[in-house]
Order: C-alpha cells, then sequence, then structure tokens
C-alpha cells in the first residue's frame, strides 16, 4: 500500500546524471554500495536522467520498495549536475524541485497576509 511521503524522515538526491533504464534493483545498489545509505530506511531517494524531464524515487515501506515515475509532459526539471553525490534535501527544496523550481534557493520568500482594516467608526 502506498504510505504517505510527508512522513519521510530524510530525503536523497543523486545529483549528476543516472541512467533511467536501470529498475528498482539497479538503483537500490546505487544507494546501498555507491552512497553506503541503507535503502530500507526511511527515506526517500530521488534520481534523473539527462533529459531532466523524468524522475524516479524509491522507497521502503516495511513489506517492500516502492518505485514511482513521473514524466513532466512540459518542461524540466533543475537538477543539480555537479559530480554524483547523494545530496540530502528538506521537504521545501523537493517541493521547488518539483515544480521546476531550483531545490538551492538562497532565500525563500514568506507568505504574509495583510492586516484586516478596522471597521468604520472604530478610529479615534
Amino acid at each position: 500500500m502506498l504510505g504517505d511521503l510527508s512522513r519521510v524522515e530524510k530525503i536523497y538526491l543523486r545529483t549528476g546524471y543516472t541512467d533511467m533504464r536501470k529498475q528498482l534493483d539497479g538503483l537500490v545498489d546505487i544507494i546501498q554500495y555507491s552512497f553506503q545509505l541503507d535503502p530500507y530506511s526511511n527515506s526517500l531517494f530521488l534520481f534523473c536522467g539527462k533529459r531532466a524531464d523524468r524522475i524516479k524515487a524509491v522507497h521502503y515501506e516495511g513489506d517492500g520498495f516502492c518505485l514511482f515515475y513521473k514524466r513532466y509532459e512540459n518542461g524540466r526539471l533543475q537538477w543539480p549536475r555537479t559530480g554524483e553525490e547523494a545530496r540530502q534535501i528538506s521537504h521545501q527544496q523537493l517541493r521547488w524541485l518539483l515544480e521546476g523550481l531550483n531545490p538551492e534557493q538562497p532565500k525563500a520568500v514568506r507568505s504574509w497576509v495583510p492586516p484586516k482594516p478596522e471597521p468604520p467608526g472604530n478610529s479615534l
């Protein structure tokens, strides 16, 4: 059963390029042997190919692995291409990435709601 991905403790992004022909076992091998990370941990592991219009994610749910795949019909991901490392990112950075934004935002704009105007006749 697909669980709630907002409950994952850590999110790792593989920088550089990943051969998107790799299936679940090949991606788990990268997690385990290339990056010495535990694929059975409560983590989400993200991979992207050269075209940056497809993303694969691997997550272990306690009874088996889930492999998520998304292909963007219009647009590309701003995937970090420097080297090949497992970079930990936040849930907010994941949202930015999936929206086509750079996950390395120097400063995020906070949402703001203007104060409600006082009703007429309450002025001093």
